[in-house]
């Protein structure tokens, strides 16, 4: 009876502390959590490390049991991919109400871009090179995603990407260091605004830390090995912008760092991270990274649960490394309570930043999910955006845009499917409330012209390569002969004035483990363009993908492509937007389109060589290049055609000298729009190093803008540089700049540039 007293004199604590935690001012956050731990047993502390998985949404294959069970006890610490207030506080009430201490638990969830209303995927989103766009998908992201019950998110993902083979690239924002960098801070502010307590607002999560990009052979989970040199001046700049705005969570990446997995990597999670960028959130593992470290060879799962630990790693997801071992550790002296103490103490924080002391029910507003999810003005926000990103890649013959008239021809595989229309890891998406491109092509149209729609072929002839390409929820195998869909094509064709080819990717031809050995559209999808071409109608490839494909032989033989990537749940009507005349393609590449698969991996602000190729030339004997295609890419980083026209002018520099302590220069260009249509123009400048102590690429960004011009308009674009932008890594990862000479271009984009000089001084 005594200790049964005790007991519920402890519980009865603790309620009154959660009760009153974020009444208090954030000053007193430790006091709170001081007291909260003091009350704490090691198996409940233990327990704030574990997070489990739960509700039918999953991203692997383990899948822990008796979840509830392990709340009522303390050990779980949050959870994630559980859908929906309804079930969310159901569960929170198990935590808060029926375990000892009644500490909330966490509720995250992959929302990467967009919760029910899906914004482009983040490799697209790229594209419109507009921050005030990518801030507001995550705020309106966020906005949803509380409403639902969710307060913490697995985004933004920030690793560079220079090898398309890798299917990731989608969920990241190319190859650039700086324009990620850019976008890392606009979505961790629109994630998390101003107030992370409000209850609109949700913690993001960086990820993969680090370097998780780069992997040998582009195969996803591999093996990843780079200079320091090439680690801070490309590949970890964007995860210390996410960290400087104010990210509350980061996580860990399945790679070696240095031959040491990330998760257990002390040089990664506490030196760079906590000691040099003084990160103060917590870091979660990714899924079941911590087990993953057995098979690196880093021992049984006791000794690399030690290892992730003592690394500086807090949070234990699903591998259940933390909850079945530290206690052991602990006794056996490999990890100290101080250590579990730490870990304990940032996943509280965490919670008291987004006042689930105060109450445990904050984003459980059953009113909230059936006001602020999938509104129309969400929507409308998603299919402006959605537009912005797109990239006319060719438009020979002024094809594009088409007039709402006379007969049209939509036929491919990607023209009437609505569930691949969100694009990969839209986990919280409703696809059936979608359009197709078909039906926002018929609702386009207003009965001004007629659409026919004819699949024409399967994704590919290999039926077991396409369900692998097409999973959760996203095949659409036609069991149809090939010659049956194609010969349904042609008459469609025939009977057409012109033809709008949807082809490219599925959705799931690109994200988590999709990497690709070959990137040229598959063999069925050619074999129908070739058919369609032989009609001699006029063709506009519509072209969906999550990542930089090879389309040589496209280019070579269509007038027109516009290259959509994955736009999301408002993609159909944001396609016909652009097609039909009604807005311009404005989107550029934040990556560079290779030639041929040889040419990977292929990128603008690569190091020069002792013996470069010359401008212009194919191949010279002892230069660097290939026998058999040259050095640049299809499409280069920064490209992109707008129906209308600009004319760049002559730029200008306010000065030839900067000083390295205080001075900055601005370079100024006119461009004025030459053409017929209104339409915004993404003006590019990018900086050379001409000498310095280690070799620097032959050009970087270092600024952007997107400016909206009325046909006959011009304005003058004026960027300003500091000697901060002119700062890189040194051989001693010292992050300085070096006076001497350099050179600014400028132009739409890293291929087209005028150039000018001055000297650092």
């Amino acid at each position: 009876m005594k200790t049964k007293k005790i007991l519920m004199t402890l519980a009865v604590s603790a309620m009154t502390l959660v009760a009153g935690a974020a009444s208090k001012p954030q000053s007193d956050m430790k006091t709170f959590i001081d007291d909260l731990m003091n009350k704490m047993t090691l198996q409940e502390k233990i327990g704030q490390l574990n997070l489990p998985v739960t509700g039918d949404i999953v991203t692997g294959q383990a899948k822990s049991s008796d979840v509830a069970g392990k709340i009522r006890r303390g050990e779980v610490g949050g959870l994630f991919n559980l859908k929906g207030v309804k079930e969310i506080r159901e569960v929170q009430k198990i935590a808060v109400e029926q375990s000892r201490l009644k500490i909330p638990l966490i509720f995250g969830m992959d929302v990467i871009h967009g919760y029910e209303t899906i914004f482009p995927i983040p490799f697209s989103l790229s594209w419109s090179w507009n921050m005030d766009a990518i801030r507001e998908s995550a705020r309106i992201a966020s906005q949803e995603a509380t409403a639902d019950g969710i307060c913490w998110t697995f985004s933004p993902m920030l690793d560079i990407a220079r090898d398309p083979r890798w299917g990731r690239m989608s969920e990241g924002n190319g190859e650039d260091p700086y324009l990620s960098s850019a976008i890392a801070r606009a979505m961790v502010q629109g994630y998390q605004g101003q107030d992370l307590s409000a209850n609109n607002t949700m913690m993001s999560c960086v990820k993969h830390f680090a370097l998780y990009g780069a992997p040998d052979g582009g195969r996803d989970y591999n093996t990843v090995d780079m200079s320091r040199w090439r680690m801070f001046n490309i590949y970890m700049p964007a995860y210390k912008a996410a960290v400087e705005a104010g990210a509350g969570s980061v996580m860990t990446s399945f790679n070696v760092v240095d031959g040491v997995p990330a998760t257990g990597n002390k040089w990664l999670m506490t030196d760079v991270l906590r000691d040099m960028w003084k990160f103060d959130g917590f870091v979660v593992t990714d899924y079941t990274a911590i087990s993953e470290m057995i098979d690196h060879g880093m021992g049984d799962l006791q000794q690399v649960s030690a290892l992730a630990l003592n690394a500086g790693t807090d949070m234990d997801m699903v591998a259940d490394g933390f909850v079945g071992t530290l206690e052991k550790s602990v006794k056996e002296g490999k990890v100290t309570i101080a250590a579990i103490d730490r870990a304990c103490r940032r996943i509280l924080e965490a919670k008291y930043k987004l006042g689930l002391f105060d109450d445990p029910y904050r984003y459980c507003d059953s009113k909230r999910a059936k006001k602020e999810i999938y509104t129309d003005e969400h929507r409308a926000e998603a299919r402006r955006i959605a537009a912005e990103t797109f990239v006319l890649l060719k438009n020979d013959g002024q094809i594009l845009p088409l007039k709402r008239e006379g007969r049209i021809a939509l036929i491919g595989p990607m023209g009437n499917t609505r569930a691949n229309m969100p694009g990969t890891w839209s986990v919280a998406a409703t696809s059936d409330k979608y359009r197709s491109l078909y039906e926002s092509m018929q609702a386009a149209l207003k009965n001004k012209a007629t659409v026919t729609y004819a699949k024409g072929s399967n994704l590919m002839y290999d039926a077991d390569l396409e369900a692998r390409g097409t999973m959760f929820g996203r095949e659409m195998r036609d069991q149809r002969s090939a010659k049956e869909m194609l010969d349904e094509a042609l008459r469609v064709a025939n009977d057409a004035d012109v033809i709008v080819a949807a082809v490219g990717e599925a959705s799931e031809m690109s994200g988590e483990s999709s990497s690709r050995s070959d990137l040229t559209l598959p063999d069925a999808q050619r074999d129908l363009l070739t058919a369609l071409k032989a009609t001699g109608k006029p063709i506009v490839l519509v072209y969906f993908s999550g990542r930089a494909t090879v389309m040589t032989w496209e280019h070579e033989n269509f007038p027109s492509i516009l290259n959509v990537g994955f736009g999301g749940s408002e993609a159909g009507d944001a396609i016909c937007d652009v097609i039909f005349g009604d807005k311009s393609p404005s989107g550029k590449l934040t990556a560079s389109w290779p030639k041929n698969m040889g040419q990977i991996p292929l990128y603008y602000n690569h190091l020069p060589t002792g013996r470069p190729l010359a401008e212009g030339a194919w191949f010279t004997k002892f230069r660097s290049n290939y026998l058999d295609v040259d050095n640049d890419p299809l499409y280069p980083f920064g490209f992109g055609l707008s129906y209308t026209t600009f004319a760049y002018g002559k730029p200008s520099i306010s000065s030839t000298t900067m000083s390295t302590n205080s001075g900055k220069l601005t370079v100024s260009i006119p461009v004025t729009n030459t053409g017929n249509y209104d339409a915004d123009e993404i003006v590019q400048l990018y900086v050379r190093d001409l000498v310095a102590s280690v070799s620097r690429p032959v050009k970087e960004l270092k600024g952007f803008e997107r400016i909206s011009l009325k046909k006959g308009e011009t304005k003058t674009v004026t960027f300003t540089l500091t000697p901060e932008e002119l700062k890189f890594y040194n051989q001693e990862l010292e992050y300085k700049n070096e006076p001497g000479d350099f050179e600014v271009m400028v132009g739409p984009n890293s291929r087209d540039v005028q150039s000018l000089k001055f000297t650092l001084q």
